[in-house]
């Protein structure tokens, strides 16, 4: 006997609940599946039907948008338990799940989008979506403005009447700038335009976007949700207008996620929590410290009370993560790679938010349009991982001595 495909409990019930009761029942339903906890991993492509009437239910099910087991790639238990946790727990209508980041980022454009449109990105997103913007959505039709991250009220300016999306990412992955997004999102309301966010930094657990006007959230669902570095994931959470367009253009393009991914991204979210707190801990401490050495230029980070986002931070958000940035004084390249090079703790790689420390020379200079980045040195991309702190800082405290020796 297959358990019922949309058993989980309405998202409206689960929602008056605390953050930390619904990371951990969200999307579940033991009574669905033997009494057994976890959601169980469903490997499926062809969906049996038993009679003729039933196949024809599906299929007229599937027409009108509702959720159900026809196929694999309309999504399976696994899939369906997932969705609905993240949309829960980041307050959306409904979501997606998408076999990476970055293949949500392009279908929640693609969705929205046709040729003559343009997009307000702003300047500060992740490269890879700027790269899409700049490749794809060109190819297609569409124009791209990339705007000031602290522009506020001079959105409106910016606005043409074929803007379709503002995209918002507060902060910035690598320069950590932070958004006014209900102000930004009352602009663009009334304009007639959406707001997309990547929510990725603060995850479902600290940042709320629908109750601060964001239409459509962005999670890298590789980073904190699934939290251990073994999985690529991405999600998307819809508000109700947005939903039918998100939906059926993901189904156009053919977009799923493998179940033994998903399957880690349940595991990860139901400990987001008690993780999430512990790199917010351990990054605030590596971020005072690195305030004090004479190496650092600037340290950006929200939750810092020096930080020139801290008070929208502290209005807005409801924690923080374990990555942020530290911009040095201009060093030559054999003295970075000192640094570097001999680090133990911290690890040299593209990703974050998994369970380890993670270190990354970076130039935000290059990569951006609408206002220079006023830092001739490189920066550190920093990732507070769940190692202890102090041994955190000493790795560091050694890497700087060996910068100094060698500038």
């Amino acid at each position: 006997m297959m358990p019922a495909a949309a058993s989980h409990k309405p998202l409206q019930e689960l929602r008056p609940m605390k953050d930390d009761t619904l990371l951990v029942t969200a999307g579940r339903d033991p009574k669905a599946n033997f009494g057994i906890v976890n959601p169980p991993v469903y490997h499926a492509s062809t969906v049996l039907a038993h009679t003729l009437a039933e196949w024809e239910a599906r299929a007229e099910a599937r027409k009108h948008g509702e959720r159900g087991v026809f196929y694999g790639r309309y999504g399976t238990p696994t899939i369906f338990a997932l969705e609905d946790a993240v949309a829960a727990i980041e307050g959306g209508y409904r979501g997606l799940v998408f076999p990476s980041g970055l293949a949500a980022i392009s279908a929640s454009l693609l969705a929205f989008l046709k040729t003559g449109d343009h997009v307000l990105m702003v300047d500060s997103v992740y490269g890879p979506a700027r790269r899409v913007s700049d490749t794809l959505l060109k190819r297609f039709g569409v124009e791209t403005s990339y705007y000031d991250p602290l522009v506020g009220a001079g959105l409106k300016a910016l606005l043409r009447p074929s803007t379709r999306i503002v995209y918002v990412e507060s902060p910035g992955s690598l320069t950590f700038e932070v958004q006014d997004i209900p102000q930004l999102a009352d602009i663009a309301h009334a304009h007639g335009a959406i707001v997309m966010m990547d929510n990725t930094w603060a995850s479902p657990l600290y940042f709320k976007p629908f109750e601060h006007g964001v239409d459509v959230a962005i999670q890298a669902a590789t980073k904190y949700i699934v939290g251990h570095s073994d999985a690529m994931l991405g999600t998307v959470t819809a508000s109700k207008a947005a939903w039918p367009v998100l939906e059926q253009t993901t189904r156009d393009l053919g977009q799923t996620a493998g179940p033994d991914d998903v399957y880690l991204a349940q595991r990860g979210i139901r400990t987001l929590s008690v993780r999430l707190r512990r790199h917010w801990e351990t990054g605030l401490m590596l971020a005072e410290w690195l305030r004090a050495r004479p190496e650092v230029e600037c340290v950006m980070h929200p939750a810092l009370p020096q930080d020139s986002g801290h008070a929208l931070w502290k209005r807005d958000f409801l924690g923080a993560s374990g990555l942020f940035g530290a911009t040095l004084k201009p060093y030559r390249k054999e003295a970075l790679a000192a640094l570097v090079d001999g680090l133990t703790l911290y690890g040299m790689g593209a990703s974050w938010g998994g369970y380890e420390s993670l270190l990354l020379l970076t130039k935000p200079n290059g990569m951006r349009s609408a206002k220079p980045w006023p830092y001739a040195g490189p920066t550190l991309r920093i990732h507070a991982g769940l190692e202890d702190a102090g041994d955190l800082i000493a790795d560091l405290k050694a890497g700087f001595d060996r910068l100094t020796k060698a500038a």
